[in-house]
C-alpha cells in the first residue's frame, strides 16, 4: 500500500524559509517521479514541483522558481521541499505526490494534477506578512 507522510509545514513570517518533507512507503519509490503541489482556500490544487525518479531532471511553477527547491534521498524514500524567500501568497496546504508510471524518461517531470496517482495528507505552510 503506497504511502506518503508530508511534514515540516508551519507558520512564518515573509521572508523566512522552510523545508518540508515526504516520506514514502509501500513501494520502491526510487523508481518514480514525485512532485510537490499546493492547494490555497478555495482556489484549485496547483503544481509547485517535480523531480524526475534519478533526480536528473527538476521543474518549477515560474510564481517559485529560484526561491523553492526539490530533492530526493531515493536511500531514505524522502522527498524535499526547501522553500526560502517565502511570501504570503505561498501560503496553501502542500500535498506530495507519486506518478507510478515507470515509462516515465528521466528526463520528463509530470506537472499535472492528473498524472500523480497517489498523494499525502498535506502539511499546512502560512506565511504572515
Amino acid at each position: 500500500q503506497v504511502r506518503l507522510v508530508e511534514s515540516g509545514g508551519g507558520l512564518v513570517q515573509a521572508g523566512d524559509s522552510l523545508r518540508l518533507s515526504c516520506a514514502a512507503s509501500g513501494r520502491t519509490f526510487s523508481m518514480y517521479h514525485m512532485g510537490w503541489f499546493r492547494q490555497a482556500p478555495g482556489k484549485e490544487r496547483e503544481f509547485v514541483a517535480s523531480i524526475s525518479w534519478s533526480s536528473t531532471n527538476t521543474g518549477y511553477a515560474d510564481s517559485v522558481k529560484g526561491r523553492f527547491t526539490i530533492s530526493r534521498d531515493n536511500a531514505k524514500n524522502t522527498v524535499y521541499l526547501q522553500m526560502n524567500s517565502l511570501k504570503p501568497e505561498d501560503t496553501a496546504v502542500y500535498y506530495c505526490g507519486v506518478d507510478l508510471d515507470r515509462r516515465l524518461p528521466s528526463t520528463y517531470v509530470p506537472r499535472s494534477t492528473s498524472e500523480y496517482d497517489h498523494w499525502g495528507q498535506g502539511t499546512q505552510v502560512t506565511v504572515s506578512s
